[in-house]
């Protein structure tokens, strides 16, 4: 059996590194705290001063976010917004 991770893949890597730059920074450091730190979901709340349900929401955000560049996908809201809801001639 391989204990060894894979090698990442380096542009997946600098995509998930841009992603966690664009976060806005309570995110960025909920998101960090969480995964990296492996605190709850109750401690990091206790630390900002944020609900429970407000340190969820930041996470919900941080993992939509970095799933979607992780695709590729490297757009903001706005631009995915403009995109799916403006005519073709108003972009």
């Amino acid at each position: 059996m391989n204990d060894k991770p894979e090698p990442a893949d380096p542009e997946q890597l600098a995509r998930i590194e841009r992603a966690l730059a664009s976060l806005p920074r309570r995110t960025r450091e909920i998101f960090l705290a969480h995964r990296l730190d492996d605190y709850s979901y109750a401690k990091i709340a206790e630390i900002t001063g944020l609900s429970v349900g407000q340190v969820e929401h930041h996470m919900a955000r941080a993992i939509r976010r970095l799933g979607r560049y992780a695709e590729g996908d490297e757009r903001t809201a706005w631009q995915r917004w403009r995109q799916s809801h403006l005519p073709r001639w108003f972009r």
